[in-house]
């Protein structure tokens, strides 16, 4: 399968390239971004054929479908990075929390989260792709906070790979943030920015985008690419869990063969929802995509109005961080999906230069079909957290934003699968204010130990440990700056 560019061809770039080269060459034409050319259609008897399968097998034969051109045994290679995480057998458990409710647990990983399920094995077949070709990659990384971790882990001491990766500094928790600045691999690069996270992905697509930068990348012989969900390599793993929270509703007998579906994905840049959206055009019966935000409410706004309006607004900091962002990058996929090249060139040229763009009423309609969406704050989270510890269930608060959507926009009467994307122990902070409903501020480590006495809970290893470990990056630079800490990073 070919891919192609959402904002049209330039004539500089070739109109179709393989996977493998939109993975390595991210950066499409106009600064657009890669699409599958057409999307596999997977019917029923997939989904039946699939009922006993592992998520390793599920994952083989729908990367299989895509018919990417990547070597059989790497593709096995990569899946088998499943194996380590906390149930190999099944890695992103779906468990039920009410009649109609089920969690889709994706934090099982090493890093306690979400990005781990496309980052661990996307990781791995970039690295065996540069090392085949014998060629030097410098991989971007912007994060709000999971990106940069999961990134960090899966790239850590691979050959022909460096990285370098932007976080804002201050918003992300203390445990995201000691993921990224405890990484001891000599391939790594960790860069605090005085700025937010839309300022960490605007620097990076810059960068992704600069001749000059790149020019200088090549006096050391290094190509450029990216971790971020900008890269397809990130998406095409986000659509398998989708294929598998429907499996394993049909393997719980809580739904029948063709039974439809809610999806509710708290978003921040629109990437594990854009999942969800193909595997519903892939063939998943799902009656709609319920999309949850915090008070930075853009996606909200878009999806309920078809306008896209960030002028005058400031990033809110909110107790999801991960979804503090304005800018999405992956809506550009679904525009492209529904309107075409031409449209998408319009619009995403309009919110980079203007701020702002308003579709028509069609188009609005039409993203409707697929879309609902919904915002919380702050308080509402916590009560949500409250509630459910009340329950024996811990989330974390932007599994939170999910209940919203599930309270207040299902339309039907359907069963309902919510994604949680990182574990409570990511902020423990916030989930202990809400065990003692107030608002003292606690360090990370002290709420850990907190919860994990009150709620009789185990603390994973992999987060304890952090606190005993040396800090590595403890770089904080101006966004002008960032460009020149990169270079002389990949010249030492």
């Amino acid at each position: 399968m070919n891919f192609i560019e959402t904002r049209g061809n330039d004539g500089v770039k070739a109109k179709e390239v393989s996977f493998s080269e939109a993975i390595l060459s991210p950066s499409a034409s106009f600064g657009g971004l890669y699409v599958p050319k057409s999307l596999p259609k997977l019917e029923d008897d997939f989904l039946q054929n699939h009922i006993n399968s592992s998520y390793k097998e599920l994952a083989y034969d729908i990367l299989k479908a895509f018919d990417i051109d990547i070597d059989e045994s790497e593709i096995k290679k990569a899946l088998d990075l499943y194996d380590n995480f906390d149930d190999a057998s099944n890695p992103c458990p779906v468990v039920k929390i009410e009649n109609d409710l089920f969690v889709h647990e994706q934090y099982h990983g090493p890093t306690r989260a979400f990005k781990d399920m496309a980052l661990q094995p996307f990781g791995s077949i970039l690295s065996s792709i540069a090392k085949s070709k014998d060629e030097k990659y410098l991989i971007l990384a912007a994060t709000s906070g999971d990106t940069g971790p999961a990134a960090l882990n899966t790239f850590k001491n691979k050959d022909n790979i460096q990285v370098a990766c932007l976080y804002p500094s201050g918003g992300t928790s203390d445990v995201q943030r000691l993921q990224m600045v405890t990484e001891d691999g000599a391939n790594l690069k960790v860069i605090g920015i005085k700025g937010n996270f839309d300022d960490a992905q605007t620097a990076l697509k810059r960068l992704l985008a600069s001749n000059t930068f790149k020019d200088e990348l090549e006096k050391d012989g290094i190509k450029l690419s990216a971790a971020n969900s900008v890269n397809f390599g990130r998406i095409i793993f986000q659509i398998i869990y989708h294929f598998w929270s429907y499996i394993q509703l049909l393997k719980q007998n809580e739904i029948t063969f063709g039974e439809k579906i809610y999806l509710v994905v708290p978003s921040g840049n629109f990437g594990n929802v854009l999942g969800g959206f193909y595997a519903l055009n892939m063939g998943v019966p799902i009656e709609k995509l319920l999309v949850a935000s915090n008070e930075n409410n853009i996606l909200t706004q878009w999806i309920n109005t078809g306008i896209y309006d960030i002028r005058g607004k400031e990033l809110q900091l909110t107790k999801s961080p991960a979804m503090d962002i304005l800018k999405s990058s992956n809506i550009e996929r679904v525009i492209y999906s529904l309107y075409g090249a031409k449209r998408t060139k319009e619009l995403m040229e309009s919110l980079n230069e203007n701020l702002f763009f308003e579709m028509t009423q069609e188009e609005t309609k039409e993203l409707q079909k697929y879309f609902s969406a919904v915002n919380s704050d702050d308080e509402y989270g916590i009560n949500i957290i409250k509630k459910y510890i009340d329950k024996d269930y811990i989330m974390d608060p932007h599994t939170a934003t999910c209940l919203k959507a599930y309270e207040t926009l299902k339309e039907k009467e359907l069963k309902t699968v919510m994604y949680s994307t990182a574990e409570w122990t990511k902020f423990s902070p916030t989930v202990l204010n809400a065990i003692s409903q107030n608002n003292e501020k606690y360090d990370d480590k002290t709420a850990l130990e907190n919860i994990s006495k009150t709620c009789n809970v185990k603390i994973p290893d992999s987060i304890s440990e952090l606190f005993n470990s040396k800090i590595l990056h403890d770089e904080v630079v101006e966004k002008e700056k960032i460009e020149s800490k990169i270079i002389e990073f990949i010249s030492k």
